[in-house]
Formats: C-alpha cells, sequence, structure tokens
C-alpha cells in the first residue's frame, strides 16, 4: 500500500510563499558519444533568487547521471504574489 504524501503543498500556497515556476534546459554530452549534445529540460516551482531546487537537481545530475553537463539555461517567472490574490466569498449571476 502506497504511503500519503506528507506535508505536500499544492501549487497555489507554493505561489503564495513566493515561489515561482523554473524551467531549465539542460544540455549534456552523451556518453558513448562526446561529441553530441543533447538537451534534458527540468520545470518545478522554485525560489528567486536563490534557486535551491534547482541547484539540488543539478548536483544530483553531477552524482548519478553519466552524461556530463555542458551548459544549463533557466528562466524563472513568479507567476503570484500575495497581494494580488483575494478570496472571493460570493458570486452574482445575471440571467
Amino acid at each position: 500500500m502506497a504511503k500519503p504524501l506528507q506535508n505536500t503543498p499544492c501549487e497555489t500556497e507554493l505561489l503564495l510563499k513566493g515561489y515561482g515556476l523554473t524551467t531549465a534546459q539542460m544540455y549534456y554530452r552523451m556518453p558513448d558519444y562526446p561529441n553530441v549534445l543533447n538537451t534534458f529540460v527540468w520545470q518545478d516551482y522554485d525560489r528567486a533568487p536563490d534557486h535551491d531546487r534547482l541547484l539540488s537537481f543539478i548536483d544530483f545530475w553531477k552524482a548519478e547521471i553519466d552524461g556530463a553537463l555542458h551548459s544549463v539555461e533557466f528562466t524563472h517567472r513568479t507567476m503570484l504574489s500575495s497581494g494580488e490574490w483575494r478570496n472571493v466569498v460570493g458570486e452574482f449571476r445575471y440571467h
């Protein structure tokens, strides 16, 4: 039986805490063909300017993946801040 996820915040909670969507494109060398570059796209919610999740993934890549990293390009977009979100408690319908 699978264990339920413990304390996993939903996307809205992450956005309200200042996380934004980070997308990284990693260029790496093929292990059998070192002159060939391949790409891998990684995406997760992360906090700027530290980008802890991205850096931990890069550390994981260096330790566990055979393809040596050539370069990494990334973008970060904060999609919502706490001042932009409001709770709507009612709805008006017009026929």
